[in-house]
Protein backbone atom coordinates (compact mmCIF):
# COMPACT_ATOMS: atom_id res chain seq x y z
CA UNK A 1 0.00 0.00 0.00
CA UNK A 2 1.38 3.47 -0.72
CA UNK A 3 0.35 5.04 2.45
CA UNK A 4 2.64 2.28 4.14
CA UNK A 5 5.60 2.93 1.39
CA UNK A 6 5.55 6.92 2.43
CA UNK A 7 5.58 5.84 6.19
CA UNK A 8 8.68 3.73 5.83
CA UNK A 9 10.39 6.09 3.21
CA UNK A 10 9.59 9.05 5.56
CA UNK A 11 10.72 6.79 9.05
CA UNK A 12 13.89 6.13 7.42
CA UNK A 13 14.94 10.11 6.84
CA UNK A 14 14.16 11.92 10.11
CA UNK A 15 14.65 15.15 10.19
CA UNK A 16 14.46 18.02 13.34
CA UNK A 17 12.57 21.06 13.73
CA UNK A 18 12.56 23.26 10.89
CA UNK A 19 15.68 21.73 9.07
CA UNK A 20 13.21 19.28 6.78
CA UNK A 21 15.32 19.42 3.23
CA UNK A 22 14.29 15.71 2.74
CA UNK A 23 11.22 15.25 3.96
CA UNK A 24 9.87 18.35 2.14
CA UNK A 25 11.22 17.20 -1.00
CA UNK A 26 9.44 14.00 -0.51
CA UNK A 27 6.31 15.47 0.26
CA UNK A 28 6.58 17.88 -2.32
CA UNK A 29 7.43 15.15 -4.79
CA UNK A 30 4.22 13.08 -3.42
CA UNK A 31 1.83 15.90 -4.43
CA UNK A 32 3.71 16.31 -7.74
CA UNK A 33 0.96 16.25 -10.37
CA UNK A 34 -2.18 15.98 -8.62
CA UNK A 35 -5.03 18.32 -8.71
CA UNK A 36 -4.05 21.25 -6.51
CA UNK A 37 -1.77 24.06 -5.45
CA UNK A 38 1.24 23.67 -3.66
CA UNK A 39 2.99 26.11 -1.83
CA UNK A 40 4.43 27.06 1.61
CA UNK A 41 2.63 29.46 3.89
CA UNK A 42 6.05 29.63 6.18
CA UNK A 43 9.49 28.27 6.53
CA UNK A 44 9.68 24.59 6.00
CA UNK A 45 5.61 23.84 5.49
CA UNK A 46 3.77 22.86 2.78
CA UNK A 47 0.44 23.61 1.55
CA UNK A 48 -1.67 21.43 -1.26
CA UNK A 49 -5.24 23.47 -1.79
CA UNK A 50 -7.99 21.44 -3.29
CA UNK A 51 -10.34 23.86 -5.38
CA UNK A 52 -13.75 22.11 -5.39
CA UNK A 53 -15.68 25.57 -6.40
CA UNK A 54 -17.20 25.24 -3.04
CA UNK A 55 -18.33 27.81 -0.79
CA UNK A 56 -16.90 26.75 2.41
CA UNK A 57 -13.49 25.38 3.63
CA UNK A 58 -12.01 23.33 5.89
CA UNK A 59 -8.19 21.92 6.88
CA UNK A 60 -5.97 18.94 7.66
CA UNK A 61 -2.80 19.07 9.56
CA UNK A 62 0.23 16.45 9.52
CA UNK A 63 3.28 17.40 11.38
CA UNK A 64 6.59 16.38 9.32
CA UNK A 65 9.41 16.65 11.94
CA UNK A 66 11.38 14.04 14.28
CA UNK A 67 13.06 14.09 17.91
CA UNK A 68 17.01 13.64 18.20
CA UNK A 69 16.71 10.17 19.49
CA UNK A 70 18.80 7.51 18.48
CA UNK A 71 16.62 4.31 16.65
CA UNK A 72 16.73 0.85 18.31
CA UNK A 73 13.98 -0.55 16.62
CA UNK A 74 15.84 -3.03 14.42
CA UNK A 75 13.16 -2.04 11.93
CA UNK A 76 14.63 -2.78 8.13
CA UNK A 77 13.54 0.03 7.16
CA UNK A 78 14.68 2.40 10.31
CA UNK A 79 16.64 5.89 10.45
CA UNK A 80 19.50 6.16 7.89
CA UNK A 81 20.17 9.54 9.80
CA UNK A 82 22.26 8.89 13.28
CA UNK A 83 20.84 9.98 16.29
CA UNK A 84 17.75 11.11 14.50
CA UNK A 85 14.21 9.40 14.47
CA UNK A 86 11.08 9.21 13.91
CA UNK A 87 9.29 8.35 17.44
CA UNK A 88 6.30 10.05 18.09
CA UNK A 89 4.55 9.19 14.91
CA UNK A 90 4.80 12.24 12.72
CA UNK A 91 5.82 10.01 9.96
CA UNK A 92 2.58 8.25 10.54
CA UNK A 93 0.93 11.77 10.51
CA UNK A 94 2.32 12.72 6.75
CA UNK A 95 1.93 9.54 5.64
CA UNK A 96 -2.37 9.52 6.55
CA UNK A 97 -2.20 13.16 4.87
CA UNK A 98 -0.39 12.01 1.42
CA UNK A 99 -2.85 9.01 0.86
CA UNK A 100 -5.65 11.69 1.52
CA UNK A 101 -4.53 14.25 -0.69
CA UNK A 102 -4.49 10.89 -3.30
CA UNK A 103 -8.37 10.64 -2.47
CA UNK A 104 -9.46 13.96 -2.84
CA UNK A 105 -7.77 13.71 -6.20
CA UNK A 106 -9.77 11.04 -7.14
CA UNK A 107 -12.76 13.10 -6.41
CA UNK A 108 -14.83 15.29 -8.88
CA UNK A 109 -16.79 17.35 -6.44
CA UNK A 110 -16.98 17.45 -2.98
CA UNK A 111 -19.00 20.15 -0.77
CA UNK A 112 -16.01 21.71 0.72
CA UNK A 113 -12.83 23.02 -0.39
CA UNK A 114 -9.65 21.46 1.25
CA UNK A 115 -6.48 22.99 2.15
CA UNK A 116 -3.84 20.19 3.59
CA UNK A 117 -1.04 21.66 5.70
CA UNK A 118 2.30 19.87 6.75
CA UNK A 119 3.89 21.44 9.42
CA UNK A 120 7.59 21.48 10.70
CA UNK A 121 8.63 22.09 14.54
CA UNK A 122 5.79 20.56 16.40
CA UNK A 123 8.58 19.37 18.81
CA UNK A 124 10.47 22.57 19.20
CA UNK A 125 9.47 25.81 18.46
CA UNK A 126 5.84 25.58 17.54
CA UNK A 127 5.56 25.66 13.69
CA UNK A 128 1.91 25.50 14.13
CA UNK A 129 2.32 28.81 14.73
CA UNK A 130 4.24 30.26 12.19
CA UNK A 131 1.11 29.11 10.00
CA UNK A 132 -1.55 31.03 11.53
CA UNK A 133 0.37 33.80 11.76
CA UNK A 134 0.86 33.87 7.58
CA UNK A 135 -3.01 34.19 7.19
CA UNK A 136 -3.59 31.43 5.02
CA UNK A 137 -6.43 30.43 6.64
CA UNK A 138 -7.70 33.85 6.12
CA UNK A 139 -6.82 34.04 2.66
CA UNK A 140 -8.12 30.32 1.22
CA UNK A 141 -11.41 30.71 3.99
CA UNK A 142 -10.67 28.22 6.20
CA UNK A 143 -13.23 27.86 8.60
CA UNK A 144 -11.97 24.48 10.65
CA UNK A 145 -9.17 22.66 10.96
CA UNK A 146 -8.58 18.56 12.10
CA UNK A 147 -5.84 16.78 13.16
CA UNK A 148 -4.62 13.17 14.66
CA UNK A 149 -2.32 11.87 16.65
CA UNK A 150 -1.13 8.46 17.06
CA UNK A 151 -1.77 7.41 20.74
CA UNK A 152 -0.60 4.63 22.51
CA UNK A 153 -2.13 3.50 25.29
CA UNK A 154 -5.82 3.92 23.26
CA UNK A 155 -7.39 0.75 21.52
CA UNK A 156 -5.68 -0.29 18.13
CA UNK A 157 -7.75 1.71 15.26
CA UNK A 158 -10.27 3.83 17.36
CA UNK A 159 -10.14 7.16 17.15
CA UNK A 160 -10.58 9.26 20.79
CA UNK A 161 -11.19 12.44 22.05
CA UNK A 162 -13.19 14.25 23.90
CA UNK A 163 -15.24 17.74 24.09
CA UNK A 164 -13.09 20.69 25.67
CA UNK A 165 -9.82 20.24 27.99
CA UNK A 166 -7.99 17.57 25.59
CA UNK A 167 -3.87 18.32 25.86
CA UNK A 168 -2.56 20.89 28.54
CA UNK A 169 -0.90 24.32 28.42
CA UNK A 170 2.31 24.55 29.53
CA UNK A 171 5.76 26.48 29.61
CA UNK A 172 9.20 25.23 31.30
CA UNK A 173 10.60 26.72 34.32
CA UNK A 174 14.06 27.36 35.13
CA UNK A 175 15.34 29.09 37.87
CA UNK A 176 19.28 30.31 39.02
CA UNK A 177 19.40 31.19 42.21
CA UNK A 178 22.96 33.21 43.63
CA UNK A 179 23.91 33.18 47.30
CA UNK A 180 27.24 33.49 48.48
CA UNK A 181 29.79 29.83 49.48
CA UNK A 182 31.53 29.58 52.53
CA UNK A 183 32.63 27.26 54.77
CA UNK A 184 30.19 25.59 56.92
CA UNK A 185 31.05 25.94 59.67
CA UNK A 186 31.08 29.34 59.48
CA UNK A 187 27.94 29.79 57.68
CA UNK A 188 26.81 33.11 59.14
CA UNK A 189 28.73 34.37 56.71
CA UNK A 190 27.58 32.83 53.30
CA UNK A 191 24.39 33.20 52.07
CA UNK A 192 22.26 29.89 51.55
CA UNK A 193 21.55 29.26 47.87
CA UNK A 194 20.13 25.50 48.84
CA UNK A 195 17.93 26.47 51.41
CA UNK A 196 16.71 29.45 49.40
CA UNK A 197 15.56 26.83 46.74
CA UNK A 198 13.84 24.67 48.98
CA UNK A 199 11.69 27.52 50.22
CA UNK A 200 10.88 28.67 46.33
CA UNK A 201 10.37 24.71 45.59
CA UNK A 202 7.47 24.15 48.95
CA UNK A 203 6.51 27.39 48.52
CA UNK A 204 5.33 27.76 44.98
CA UNK A 205 4.55 23.54 45.04
CA UNK A 206 2.15 24.40 48.07
CA UNK A 207 0.77 27.26 45.91
CA UNK A 208 -0.36 24.44 43.23
CA UNK A 209 -1.52 22.19 45.66
CA UNK A 210 -3.54 24.52 48.02
CA UNK A 211 -5.87 24.33 44.39
CA UNK A 212 -9.16 22.67 44.65
CA UNK A 213 -8.71 19.24 43.55
CA UNK A 214 -11.39 19.41 40.96
CA UNK A 215 -8.73 22.28 38.64
CA UNK A 216 -6.38 20.41 36.64
CA UNK A 217 -3.26 21.47 37.32
CA UNK A 218 0.46 20.65 37.29
CA UNK A 219 3.38 22.31 39.01
CA UNK A 220 6.75 20.52 39.31
CA UNK A 221 10.56 20.48 39.13
CA UNK A 222 12.30 17.56 37.62
CA UNK A 223 15.98 19.18 38.23
CA UNK A 224 17.14 20.11 41.07
CA UNK A 225 20.96 20.89 41.19
CA UNK A 226 23.03 22.64 44.32
CA UNK A 227 26.10 23.04 45.91
CA UNK A 228 29.71 21.59 45.51
CA UNK A 229 30.63 19.77 48.52
CA UNK A 230 28.97 18.61 52.03
CA UNK A 231 31.02 20.84 54.35
CA UNK A 232 30.40 24.19 52.23
CA UNK A 233 27.25 26.04 52.23
CA UNK A 234 25.73 26.21 49.01
CA UNK A 235 26.29 29.28 46.40
CA UNK A 236 24.29 28.18 43.63
CA UNK A 237 21.36 25.92 42.80
CA UNK A 238 20.07 25.62 39.22
CA UNK A 239 16.46 24.29 39.30
CA UNK A 240 13.95 23.32 36.19
CA UNK A 241 10.44 22.62 36.36
CA UNK A 242 7.31 22.65 34.36
CA UNK A 243 3.91 24.74 34.65
CA UNK A 244 0.36 23.05 32.98
CA UNK A 245 -2.80 23.80 33.41
CA UNK A 246 -5.96 23.94 31.09
CA UNK A 247 -7.47 27.46 31.76
CA UNK A 248 -5.76 30.53 30.97
CA UNK A 249 -6.80 32.43 34.06
CA UNK A 250 -5.35 29.09 36.10
CA UNK A 251 -2.03 29.18 34.59
CA UNK A 252 -1.59 32.62 34.55
CA UNK A 253 -2.16 32.87 38.21
CA UNK A 254 0.36 29.92 39.21
CA UNK A 255 2.96 31.83 36.69
CA UNK A 256 2.64 35.09 38.82
CA UNK A 257 2.73 33.50 41.60
CA UNK A 258 5.75 31.52 40.71
CA UNK A 259 7.42 35.36 40.06
CA UNK A 260 6.12 36.72 43.37
CA UNK A 261 7.72 33.85 45.22
CA UNK A 262 10.97 34.39 43.51
CA UNK A 263 10.88 38.35 44.30
CA UNK A 264 9.51 37.63 47.96
CA UNK A 265 12.48 34.70 48.54
CA UNK A 266 15.55 36.94 47.12
CA UNK A 267 14.39 39.62 49.66
CA UNK A 268 13.60 36.98 52.77
CA UNK A 269 17.49 35.39 52.10
CA UNK A 270 19.59 38.34 49.84
CA UNK A 271 19.99 35.49 47.45
CA UNK A 272 19.45 36.36 43.85
CA UNK A 273 16.72 34.77 41.90
CA UNK A 274 16.75 34.56 37.91
CA UNK A 275 13.72 33.27 36.45
CA UNK A 276 12.94 32.28 33.06
CA UNK A 277 9.49 30.95 31.71
CA UNK A 278 9.05 29.83 28.00
CA UNK A 279 6.26 30.89 26.12
CA UNK A 280 5.14 27.35 25.33
CA UNK A 281 2.16 25.92 23.66
CA UNK A 282 -1.81 27.15 24.78
CA UNK A 283 -4.28 23.86 25.96
CA UNK A 284 -5.80 21.92 23.26
CA UNK A 285 -9.32 22.71 23.85
CA UNK A 286 -11.72 21.09 21.47
CA UNK A 287 -15.38 23.00 20.59
CA UNK A 288 -18.14 21.05 21.76
CA UNK A 289 -20.83 21.77 19.02
CA UNK A 290 -17.90 21.21 16.47
CA UNK A 291 -17.09 17.79 18.16
CA UNK A 292 -20.72 16.72 18.44
CA UNK A 293 -21.29 17.53 14.75
CA UNK A 294 -18.73 15.94 13.36
CA UNK A 295 -18.99 12.72 15.28
CA UNK A 296 -22.43 12.65 14.23
CA UNK A 297 -21.91 13.42 10.66
CA UNK A 298 -19.01 11.42 10.18
CA UNK A 299 -20.48 8.45 11.46
CA UNK A 300 -17.15 7.73 13.39
CA UNK A 301 -17.63 6.02 16.54
CA UNK A 302 -15.36 7.81 18.61
CA UNK A 303 -13.67 6.88 21.78
CA UNK A 304 -14.64 9.65 24.51
CA UNK A 305 -11.88 10.30 26.72
CA UNK A 306 -12.76 10.91 30.35
CA UNK A 307 -9.93 12.68 31.35
CA UNK A 308 -7.71 15.45 29.13
CA UNK A 309 -3.98 14.70 29.45
CA UNK A 310 -1.17 17.24 30.58
CA UNK A 311 1.08 16.89 27.51
CA UNK A 312 1.05 19.69 25.14
CA UNK A 313 0.67 19.73 21.32
CA UNK A 314 0.83 23.03 18.92
CA UNK A 315 -2.28 21.97 17.54
CA UNK A 316 -3.58 24.63 20.04
CA UNK A 317 -2.31 27.66 17.70
CA UNK A 318 -4.43 26.44 15.27
CA UNK A 319 -7.76 26.25 17.68
CA UNK A 320 -6.80 29.98 18.63
CA UNK A 321 -6.88 30.88 15.16
CA UNK A 322 -10.24 29.27 13.62
CA UNK A 323 -12.29 26.15 15.23
CA UNK A 324 -10.65 23.18 15.29
CA UNK A 325 -10.43 19.59 16.94
CA UNK A 326 -8.09 17.44 17.44
CA UNK A 327 -8.05 13.27 18.36
CA UNK A 328 -6.41 10.21 18.81
CA UNK A 329 -5.72 7.59 17.06
CA UNK A 330 -5.04 4.33 19.04
CA UNK A 331 -2.26 2.10 18.23
CA UNK A 332 -2.70 -0.02 21.46
CA UNK A 333 -0.11 -1.70 22.97
CA UNK A 334 2.95 0.12 21.97
CA UNK A 335 6.16 1.65 23.69
CA UNK A 336 5.72 5.38 24.86
CA UNK A 337 6.16 8.23 21.90
CA UNK A 338 8.87 9.69 22.31
CA UNK A 339 11.06 5.86 22.94
CA UNK A 340 13.52 4.70 21.00
CA UNK A 341 11.89 1.56 20.51
CA UNK A 342 8.76 3.35 19.50
CA UNK A 343 6.57 1.33 16.48
CA UNK A 344 3.38 0.63 15.69
CA UNK A 345 0.71 -1.68 13.80
CA UNK A 346 1.17 0.84 10.46
CA UNK A 347 -2.84 -0.60 9.52
CA UNK A 348 -4.16 1.95 11.56
CA UNK A 349 -3.04 4.72 9.28
CA UNK A 350 -5.86 3.63 6.81
CA UNK A 351 -8.24 4.26 9.41
CA UNK A 352 -7.01 7.34 10.12
CA UNK A 353 -7.21 8.63 6.70
CA UNK A 354 -11.14 7.06 6.93
CA UNK A 355 -11.86 9.09 9.08
CA UNK A 356 -10.05 12.43 7.98
CA UNK A 357 -12.28 11.37 4.17
CA UNK A 358 -15.37 10.99 5.94
CA UNK A 359 -14.61 14.57 7.78
CA UNK A 360 -14.30 15.95 4.50
CA UNK A 361 -17.24 14.81 2.21
CA UNK A 362 -20.05 15.19 5.51
CA UNK A 363 -18.86 18.49 6.94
Amino acid sequence: MQIIQDRRALHQIPEPDLRLPKTTAYVRNALAGLRCTVFSPAESSICAWFDFGADRSIAFRADMDALAIAEKTGLPFASTHPGYMHACGHDGHTAMLLELARRLNAKETLGVNVLLVFQPAEETVGGAHAICQSGVFQQYGVEAIFGLHLWPGVPKGRIAGRKNELMARTCEIRVDITGRSCHIAKAENGIDALKAAVKFYTRVTGMADALPENIRRLLNFGRFDSGTALNIVSGHTHMEGTLRAFQDEIFDQLADGIRCAAGQIAEETGCTFDLSMSEGYPAVINPPELFESTARKSGADILELPQPCMIAEDFSWYQRTIPGLFFFLGVGDTPALHANNFQFDESVLTVGTDFFQKIAETY
